[in-house]
């Protein structure tokens, strides 16, 4: 049976924050340079909920449009600003040419995510991936590494999660059975308690080899 390598999407094979900056430059052209800054600080990587974070603009900028429809069109007009590097496409597929099985594993709603996986590519060069909205689970849930190993017919035992959220990735992927590789520094710095990847690494590139070579 093919062993299977989980990858988070955002900030692990993507560049989220990168791609978030440069909607958020589009975003606040006519707000000035206050209002960039203001919504990179309140972003929280992704995770302020986007109802939240939408609220607040309004009241603080005075937006015409409604949360709702603010929401709705910044899942359609953030994935555009996301790219892969080559070098990413490389490397997943190496792995797969190696024999492994490859799924992305992402937290996030099924329209802003799978929007993502096909403006970049990355959909249609991995061999599975679950989106939390999507699945009716999200990481930390061992069940959606359970998921991505029974839709793609191979075993937990022996696989690998990389990730970036030592709460999220590593927790998640360590409570299925998995080993982990933890890509740069943990950008979540809370809930993560006394968990520790198996692997540091600073970039993804770098988590290529090492599962190449387990």
């Amino acid at each position: 049976m093919k062993r299977l390598a989980c990858f988070d999407l955002d900030n692990t094979l993507i560049d989220r924050d990168g791609a978030f900056r440069a909607w958020a430059e589009v975003f606040t052209a006519e707000l000035g340079a206050e209002a960039l800054e203001w919504f990179l600080a309140m972003d929280l990587g992704g995770y302020r909920p986007r109802g939240e974070l939408f609220a607040a603009a309004r009241e603080r900028f005075g937006l015409a449009a409604g949360v709702e429809e603010l929401i709705a069109a910044y899942d359609v007009e953030h994935p555009t600003f996301t790219w892969c590097e080559p070098a990413v496409f490389e490397g997943l597929a190496r792995l797969r040419a190696d024999g492994w099985t490859v799924v992305v594993v992402t937290n996030g709603g099924t329209v802003q995510q799978s929007r993502k996986l096909a403006h970049t590519g990355i959909g249609e060069v991995v061999d599975y991936s679950c989106i939390s909205q999507t699945e009716g689970v999200g990481k930390p849930d061992p069940r959606i590494f359970e998921i991505a190993a029974e839709r793609t017919g191979t075993a937990l035992a022996g696989g690998w999660m990389v990730g970036d959220r030592l709460e999220l990735d590593i927790a998640g992927g360590q409570a299925a059975g998995l080993s982990t590789i933890l890509v740069g520094t943990d950008r979540g710095g809370r809930n993560a308690g006394e968990v520790r990847a198996d692997v540091v690494v600073g970039n993804v590139v770098r988590a290529f080899e090492v599962i190449a070579g387990s």
